[in-house]
C-alpha cells in the first residue's frame, strides 16, 4: 500500500551509488519514531502537537479543495464548528439524553455526535456547494466568506447552543473502555485519524477519479469533453473538505471539553487556508508542514512580542501577516516543493500505481468496449447549424455529415468559424439554430460529456493538457468513461485492478501514437507537436467512433506528419469517422475523402479533394491568386 506523498510527478532516478530511500519507507520510519517518542514528550508539546494534527486535518481538505481542485474557501472554520457543536449538543443536552438514554450509554454519545455532525455537515455543504462552486473568479472566495460569517454568527446566537458563552462539560472520548481524557491519549487518535485521512486522499489522487479532480483546476472544458461531470466533482470535493473539517471539530470538542464560537470565526478560516498555501497547496504533506509552521510561529510570537513591544497592542497579527507575505513572495508554490527538492538527493519516488511497473501488469478487469458502427453508417449530422454572438454571425446555416470509415476535412482561412463549428458539434456550445445529431440522437442542450458518452472524442486548437502530470496520466484521463469505480473504492484501494487496466490501455495508445518513450514524462516537457499527439492518444483511449481533430499536424515535423497520416489511415480502416480541421493543404488533400470549405462562417464548397481544388470560388476566396501554385502542388 502506498503512503501519502507529493502530487508532483516522479523525479528522475539519481546516479548509481548514491544512498536512496523511498517516500513510503521514510514515512513509515518517521511515523514509527514519532510513535515511540510520544510517551516521552512534555505535556505542553503533546498539546501543541494535538492542535497541529487538528489543523492539518482541515488543511488537508483545503489542499484538495484549493490546491488540487482550484476552489478557494475562507469558510472552513465554520464547518469545524459544525462538528464541534454537534457532538457538544448531543453529549450535554438533557433533551438528547431523554431521547437516546435508553438506546445509548454515555460512552456512545460522542459517537452519535460524530454521526450527527457528519450528516448535518454533509447536507449543509452539499447545499452550499451547489450554489458556491458555480461561481468563478473572485466571486467564489467572497461567497465562502459570506456563508462562513453567517454560520459563525448563527452558532453564537442559538441559545440552545449556549450563545456566545458556549457549551461546557463535554465528556471525553471512550474507546474500548479506555477514557481519552488527556491530550496525550487523545493525541494518538488525532494523529491516527490524520494519517488515515492522508492515506485515503493520496489513494484518491492516484486513481481515475483523482485525474478527474486534478482537471478541475484550469481544465474543466477538457475534462467535460472526456466525459467528466465537473460540476458534480466540484461539489463532491467541497463536501469532502467540509467533512474533514467537521471531523477535526469533533476531535477538538472532546480535547478541549468546551466549545464557543470564537475558534470558528473568519480569522481562523483564513489561517487554515494559509496553512495549506504556505505548506504547498498542491501537496498533501504540505498541509502538515504548513499547519506545523504556522502553529509554532503563533506560539512563539505570542510569547516573544509582548516581551519586546508590550501588551498594549495585538502586534503578533501584524508580524504574522508580514511573515506570510514573505513566504508567499519567495515560495509561491509553498514550502513543501522546496523541501522535496532539497531532499531529492536522498529520497526517490516510489513506483506508484499508474507508473510503468503497475502499467506492465496484466489487468484483471476488462474496460468497457464500444462496438464500432458499420462502414458508411452516418455518425454525425449537422443540419442548418448557426451560431450568433450578439450581432456577430459566426456560423451561418452549416450542414455537414460524417460517416464511419471516412476522413472529412474542414478548411478555411483564420476567422472562418471552424473552431466555433467544432464546439457546437462536440457539445461545448449550443447552436443558436439548427440541429446536431450524434449516433442518430438529437443533441440539443446536451453537455459535451454526453457527446463523449456516445462515442465522440476530440482534440483542441489550443492544447489542453495537465502539464505537470505525466503523458500516461493525461492519456488515461481520456478513458474516464470506460471505468466505473468511484471515490470510496479509490480511497480504500479497491480499484487497483481497474486502474491497472486503464493504465495498460493508456500505454497502448501512447505507443500506438509513437510516444512510448515519453510515457512517464511530464506533458509540459514535450514540444507543441508532441503535445498534440498526446491529445490524439487521449482521445483514442476513450475508444471513440467519431474523432474530431483540431489542427492535429500543427507543430509536427515532416516525418511526424507522415506518421500521423499513417495512423489516421489505420483509424479510418478500423471504421472511425474522422473530422479534421487543418491549415496544411498538402496534409489535408492527401488524406481526406471529402473536404468542406468555410468562408466567413458559410460553406462555399463541399466535395472530394480534387473537386475542391478545382473550385474557382475556393481558389479566389480561400487561397487567393498568390497561393494558386501551392494548391496545384497539393493536387
Amino acid at each position: 500500500m502506498n503512503t501519502p506523498s507529493s502530487t508532483d510527478p516522479a523525479v528522475a532516478p539519481l546516479p548509481q551509488g548514491k544512498p536512496l530511500i523511498t517516500p513510503r519507507l521514510l514515512t513509515l520510519v518517521l511515523v514509527a519514531l514519532f510513535a515511540l517518542a510520544w510517551g516521552f514528550l512534555p505535556e505542553f508539546t503533546v498539546s501543541v502537537l494535538g492542535n497541529i494534527g487538528l489543523y492539518s486535518l482541515v488543511a488537508a481538505g483545503l489542499v484538495m479543495l484549493t490546491g488540487v481542485g482550484g476552489m478557494t474557501s475562507f469558510g472552513q472554520a465554520a464547518f469545524v464548528g459544525m462538528g464541534a457543536y454537534a457532538t457538544a449538543w448531543v453529549c450535554t443536552s438533557p433533551t438528547v439524553a431523554a431521547w437516546l438514554g435508553g438506546l445509548l450509554g454515555p460512552g456512545l454519545l460522542p459517537w452519535a455526535g460524530l454521526l450527527l455532525g457528519l450528516l448535518f455537515t454533509f447536507a449543509l455543504a452539499w447545499v452550499l456547494g451547489a450554489v458556491t462552486v458555480k461561481l468563478s473568479g473572485h466571486y467564489l472566495p467572497l461567497c465562502t466568506i459570506a456563508w462562513g460569517l453567517g454560520l459563525y454568527y448563527l452558532l453564537g446566537n442559538m441559545q440552545f447552543l449556549g450563545g456566545q458563552t458556549g457549551i461546557t462539560g463535554i465528556p471525553p472520548l471512550v474507546i474500548a473502555g479506555v477514557s481519552l481524557a488527556t491530550p496525550r491519549a487523545l493525541g494518538v487518535v488525532i494523529w491516527a485519524v490524520l494519517l488515515m485521512a492522508l492515506w485515503a486522499l493520496h489513494n484518491l489522487l492516484d486513481s481515475r477519479e483523482g485525474r478527474a479532480i486534478r482537471a478541475l483546476k484550469g481544465g474543466r472544458l477538457m475534462a467535460e469533453s472526456m466525459g467528466v461531470d465537473t460540476a458534480r466533482h466540484r461539489i463532491k470535493l467541497f463536501v469532502l473538505a467540509a467533512l474533514l473539517a467537521a471531523t477535526s471539530g469533533w476531535l477538538y470538542a472532546h480535547m478541549q471539553r468546551f466549545v464557543n464560537p470564537t475558534p470558528f470565526n473568519l480569522n481562523i478560516g483564513i489561517e487554515m487556508l494559509f496553512m495549506a498555501v504556505v505548506g504547498g497547496a498542491g501537496h498533501l504533506w504540505g498541509a502538515v508542514l504548513g499547519a506545523t509552521l504556522i502553529t509554532l510561529l503563533k506560539e512563539k510570537l505570542q510569547d516573544l512580542l509582548p516581551a519586546l513591544l508590550g501588551t498594549s497592542g495585538n502586534f503578533e497579527v501584524i508580524v504574522f501577516g508580514l511573515l506570510m507575505l514573505f513566504v508567499l513572495q519567495r515560495f509561491s508554490d509553498g514550502l513543501w516543493p522546496t523541501l522535496a527538492r532539497i531532499t531529492r538527493r536522498w529520497v526517490r519516488e516510489d513506483a506508484a500505481s499508474g507508473k510503468p511497473a503497475a502499467a506492465s501488469k496484466s489487468p484483471g478487469v476488462q474496460l468497457a468496449q464500444r462496438i464500432l458502427p458499420a462502414r458508411g453508417e452516418l455518425l454525425l449530422q449537422a443540419s442548418e447549424v448557426s451560431r450568433r454572438f450578439g450581432g456577430l454571425l459566426a456560423n451561418n446555416a452549416i450542414s455537414m455529415t460524417l460517416k464511419a470509415g471516412e476522413i472529412h476535412a474542414l478548411i478555411g482561412p483564420n476567422g472562418a468559424g471552424k473552431s466555433t463549428f467544432f464546439n457546437m458539434i462536440s457539445g461545448v456550445d449550443d447552436p443558436s439554430s439548427g440541429e446536431v445529431k450524434l449516433a442518430g440522437q438529437a443533441m440539443a442542450g446536451q453537455p459535451s460529456r454526453a457527446f463523449a458518452a456516445l462515442g465522440l472524442g476530440r482534440t483542441f486548437q489550443h492544447v489542453r493538457l495537465l502539464g505537470q502530470r505525466s503523458v500516461l496520466e493525461n492519456v488515461a484521463l481520456g478513458a474516464h468513461l470506460r471505468a466505473r469505480r468511484g471515490w470510496l473504492a479509490a480511497m480504500l484501494r479497491l480499484d487497483r485492478a481497474e486502474e491497472a487496466a486503464l493504465m495498460a490501455e493508456a500505454r497502448r495508445q501512447i505507443e500506438r501514437c509513437g510516444l512510448g518513450a515519453h510515457a512517464d514524462t511530464p506533458a509540459a516537457a514535450l514540444s507543441l507537436g508532441q503535445q498534440r499527439v498526446v491529445e490524439i492518444a487521449r482521445a483514442l483511449a476513450g475508444q471513440p467512433s467519431v474523432l474530431l481533430l483540431d489542427e492535429p499536424a500543427a507543430g509536427l515535423r515532416h516525418l511526424e506528419k507522415r506518421a500521423l497520416s499513417v495512423l489516421l489511415g489505420q483509424l479510418r480502416a478500423e471504421g472511425l469517422g474522422i473530422l479534421v480541421v487543418e491549415h496544411d493543404m498538402e496534409f489535408v488533400m492527401n488524406l481526406a475523402d471529402r473536404v468542406t470549405v468555410l468562408e466567413f462562417g458559410t460553406v462555399i464548397a463541399t466535395g472530394t479533394p480534387a473537386e475542391v481544388q478545382a473550385n474557382p470560388r475556393v481558389l479566389e476566396a480561400y487561397l487567393g491568386g498568390a497561393d494558386d501554385e501551392l494548391l496545384e502542388d497539393a493536387r
